[in-house]
């Protein structure tokens, strides 16, 4: 299951397509990327974002979602452009005073989430155990939120460009779901400092299955670079549970 960012969003079957624009889907259907994947990419409604006047979802149009070709792929978008310097970073160590989620995201429809995997793996040829969780942005934040409220339904999870707060870790760390996280070091969208307390979290809750891995290099994208690589994939798939009662190898 792949989560989208806040751009993303919609109202209607009329804006769905707008989850084309990045993360796996765009891999497999606009770049025709091999994946060995059931890919399942849900639509998180506007719930009024789209009248507060955020120019990425103000200002965008069909003409942003990317076509299939028949022969070739088209070209990727350009990258953030960031005027941040490459730099270190100190953490945010009082996490107390920080919201743990972002303002009406994916758990919103939490269950409704739940709903799509229990219809997927009722209706295709699935493994159960098999079920992996990413998101970007918005998705990043419910990512953690999902392997947290349901931490038997996903053999492994990556979080990319979204921190996860300290307490959402203690069901994480109890069953023991791999996590590979992805920050962007000249992110001025997700600041890098907030991502290191959830993760010392999980060390403390001797939690040993953690990869972070910073893009010291890139902005907010991070995810174009994370997506269209093999590694991910190869690192889900090296994972398998139980799916009710999730036992990770």
């Amino acid at each position: 299951m792949f989560l989208h960012g806040n751009g993303e969003r919609g109202n209607g079957q009329d804006e769905l397509d707008f989850v084309l624009m990045q993360g796996p889907l765009y891999e497999a259907w606009i770049q025709k990327k091999d994946l060995p994947f059931i890919i399942i990419s849900p639509q998180l409604p506007m719930f009024g974002f789209d009248k507060k006047d955020i120019d990425y979802i103000t200002n965008r149009t069909k003409k942003n979602i990317p076509n299939r070709l028949i022969q070739g792929v088209p070209p990727r978008p350009d990258a953030f452009a960031t005027e941040l310097a490459l730099r270190r970073t100190v953490s945010v160590i009082n996490m107390n005073e920080v919201e743990p989620l972002l303002p009406y995201g994916w758990e919103k429809i939490e269950k409704d989430l739940i709903v799509i995997l229990d219809n997927v793996e009722k209706s295709y040829r699935v493994s159960r155990g098999q079920t992996y969780l990413s998101g970007l942005s918005y998705g990043g934040f419910g990512t953690w939120y999902m392997a947290s409220k349901h931490p038997n339904r996903f053999a492994a999870i990556a979080p990319v460009v979204g921190w996860g707060h300290p307490s959402l870790m203690e069901p994480i760390a109890a069953e023991n779901i791999p996590v590979w996280q992805f920050a962007g070091g000249r992110d001025s969208s997700i600041d890098i400092k907030y991502f290191y307390a959830g993760l010392d979290k999980l060390e403390q809750l001797g939690h040993k299955n953690v990869r972070f891995t910073v893009h010291e290099d890139k902005a907010h994208d991070v995810w174009t670079r994370v997506y269209s690589g093999d590694d991910l994939y190869k690192w889900f798939l090296s994972f398998e549970g139980s799916g009710s009662s999730s036992s990770k190898k």
